[in-house]
């Protein structure tokens, strides 16, 4: 045995011998225990605090009475429809609504008037149909009370069409 391989020995034996005669110092076996005890403590205080947090997040939506900001209004224009004449006729005209859908009317007698909001961006337009009966009739539009376009329509199934550009939002 080389000198070197010695002093290790002596080295090691001492450290051995040292710990098992110093008062109060724990086994080697106990440290590595208590490195075990000091996980499982340290995962529950990790699991205690993400319990907490999420407790909290639901207190909070639970208790959190402030006012939600109401959806965005669709801006609009006051679009007046105007149908004059004699007899009986199909409208169809578009009004409010996000998409801006037509409305159907059937069988309307006249005169017939709607003044309605229609969103900005989508064109207002008035459409007209006579009957089988023909006659003649007439279609306005005003937007914003200001005339914007007339047309007529006359004879058996007769067709008149009104609209105006507005502004886009």
């Amino acid at each position: 045995m080389s000198s070197k391989e010695s002093t290790e020995i002596a080295e090691t034996e001492t450290e051995a011998t040292a710990d098992a005669e110093t008062p109060g110092a724990e086994p080697a076996d106990a440290s590595k225990d208590k490195d075990k005890d000091t996980g499982s403590h340290a995962g529950i205080a990790v699991a205690a605090a993400v319990l907490l947090a999420c407790g909290s997040l639901v207190g909070y939506g639970i208790l959190n009475t402030e006012e939600k900001p109401k959806p965005r209004a669709v801006p609009t224009a006051e679009v007046t429809y105007e149908v004059t004449g004699e007899g009986t006729v199909e409208i169809s005209y578009l009004a409010r609504s996000e998409s801006g859908d037509a409305t159907i009317e059937s069988g309307v007698q006249l005169p017939w008037k709607k003044t309605v909001r229609v969103p900005l961006g989508k064109d207002p337009t008035v459409a007209i149909v006579l009957g089988e009966e023909g006659g003649q009739a007439a279609c306005t539009l005003a937007v914003h009370g200001a005339h914007v376009q007339r047309a007529t329509a006359g004879g058996t199934y007769g067709r008149a069409t009104c609209s105006a550009p507005l502004p886009r939002p």
